[in-house]
């Protein structure tokens, strides 16, 4: 008989084997997890981000268009548009409208997928606080 060092040797031949150790508690959750680790906080920053990149680009973009047509094009931008009314000027002026429009794909976009998002957050961080303050 050989003995097995990985095994204690019992004192007494009648002694019963050790019982095995305790499995370790499986931890889990009684709630969601905590704010810090919410995957709407990505959601939220990737639609903020392409809010910001939309409105930029429409009103920078158009500027940069322009600027370019300026330095690069001039006999198009002096040309006549209609009676005493170059490109150039007619190109500039459609820059505000181009702007508010800038402003209210902005705005749509918020109301629309950003703001929704945000205030299940805040909703969410507020249940998250109440639940630590009553722990």
């Amino acid at each position: 008989m050989s003995h097995d060092p990985s095994r204690p040797h019992p004192t007494y031949p009648w002694q019963p084997p050790p019982p095995p150790p305790p499995a370790p508690p499986r931890h889990r959750p009684d709630h969601p997890t905590p704010l810090g680790h919410h995957s709407d906080l990505r959601t939220l920053r990737s639609a903020y981000r392409r809010q910001r990149r939309v409105a930029t680009l429409t009103a920078l973009g158009y500027f940069v268009v322009f600027l370019a047509l300026s330095g690069f094009a001039p006999s198009l931008m002096t040309a006549t548009v209609t009676t005493g009314v170059p490109a150039g000027l007619l190109l500039g002026l459609i820059q505000l409208p181009v702007t508010w429009l800038a402003i209210g794909v902005y705005e749509h976009t918020a109301r629309r997928r950003v703001d929704p998002l945000a205030d299940r957050i805040r909703k969410q961080s507020e249940i998250d606080v109440r639940r630590g303050a009553t722990r």
